[in-house]
């Protein structure tokens, strides 16, 4: 049984949004625009759906996912593919065009996922799947629909905002786990294991969870850099431990950096935890409906010279990034709904440095965190 009824406020504004531009239906196959028009996520990428302005959608998935379909989905209609076709020596997603275009065939102007440049994992994550040219070549004329998608998907529902809590509660019982059981000389991939293990363990474990999937980077001290991969680099007293952090729940994801230390903290990182939290306050404060986003880029980075390589505020959702992407040479405003990632960062020359983020619900008049576990670096218990 479906634990997420039918989101009618996110699919009316999405239906919306394709009669001001004139599209009959939308076609999509990333991941997370199939999962957020419909509720199924996939294992492997090779499903889409046919979303039209009036009328019911078309879910496309294999065969092998029938039952998820049957349990998750919102759509009345499920058509199914083979995984392997004994007369058909074609790749899956060949067979999913087919039915693609056969659902889509009644539609006038169809939009497409044309200018799309990232999009969430499958539940199998570690095969992602992209379409090939014939996928949009079956489309003439298709308009691109990604810019709507992303309009979309940018202010979420109580019910996203429901679901994202889960997932950021997920993350911050894991890094209570691990602050537990931290503790000098352990290597950062087996900081990074137990943090991994407890997610996907406890998370999935949960009643209001079918799949929580952990995805991180630990660095210890020096090795904490802008970004680069887990290594086996040793817990040092009084140097923060950076999590890098991500969880994936039944497709809508938490973002955050946390930190923690043994021992007392160095002066130099306590030096630097001060200016960057001076940073961090500022931005939180500064975030309210109808506010900057451009200003706000140009007032982290000035708090923080020459500010970090990365973005500091993106958004969050059906992917862990997604619109908007605040930049001071873009416009832009805030608006009530959206959820964010904000993430101040400073790096030292050689190594080490500190990053803190966190997820904010942007609410009539503030911002309210979304984690519970604190920001700024944290000791050990």
């Amino acid at each position: 049984m479906n634990r997420w009824p039918r989101d009618d406020a996110k699919l009316e504004r999405v239906r919306a949004l394709m009669a001001d531009e004139g599209l009959d239906a939308l076609v999509v196959r990333a991941p997370d625009n199939v999962l957020y028009l419909t509720n199924f996520w996939g294992m492997k990428g090779y499903d889409a759906c046919v979303f039209p302005r009036d009328g019911e959608p078309v879910l496309i998935c294999l065969e092998a996912s029938e039952e998820d379909a049957a349990g998750d989905a919102w759509t009345s209609e499920v058509r199914l593919v083979r995984g392997y076709a004994a007369d058909d020596p074609r790749p899956v997603p060949a067979r999913t065009l087919d039915a693609a275009v056969e659902a889509a065939r009644a539609f006038g102007r169809v939009g497409l996922e044309l200018s799309l440049g990232t999009q969430a994992s499958d539940r199998m994550v570690g095969e992602p799947t992209t379409f090939t040219r014939a996928w949009f070549d079956a489309f003439p004329g298709a308009a691109d629909a990604a810019p709507l998608l992303a309009r979309a998907r940018s202010v979420k529902t109580d019910q996203e905002v429901a679901r994202l809590r889960i997932a950021n509660e997920i993350a911050c019982q894991a890094m209570h786990f691990v602050r537990r059981r931290l503790e000098p000389g352990m290597k950062e991939s087996q900081v990074a294991a137990l943090w991994q293990g407890h997610v996907h363990g406890e998370g999935t474990a949960r009643d209001d969870v079918d799949l929580a999937l952990p995805f991180s980077l630990v660095w210890a001290g020096k090795g904490i850099k802008t970004f680069t991969a887990t290594a086996d680099l040793p817990v040092v007293e009084g140097e923060p431990v950076l999590f890098e952090i991500w969880v994936c729940a039944d497709g809508y994801w938490a973002d955050h950096t946390k930190n923690l230390v043994v021992g007392e903290l160095k002066p130099e990182y306590a030096e630097l935890e001060e200016q960057l939290m001076h940073a961090y306050g500022a931005a939180l404060d500064f975030i309210r409906p109808g506010a900057s986003m451009a200003e706000l880029d140009v007032l982290v980075r000035d708090a923080i010279p020459p500010g970090p390589s990365h973005p500091i505020c993106h958004g969050v959702g059906a992917r862990a990034h997604e619109p908007p992407y605040p930049h001071q040479a873009a416009g832009g405003a805030f608006e009530q709904g959206m959820v964010l990632a904000v993430e101040p960062g400073v790096y030292w020359a050689g190594g080490g440095g500190l990053r803190v983020e966190d997820n904010f619900l942007v609410t009539a008049d503030r911002v309210e965190k979304l984690s519970a576990f604190p920001d700024g670096i944290v000791r050990v218990e």
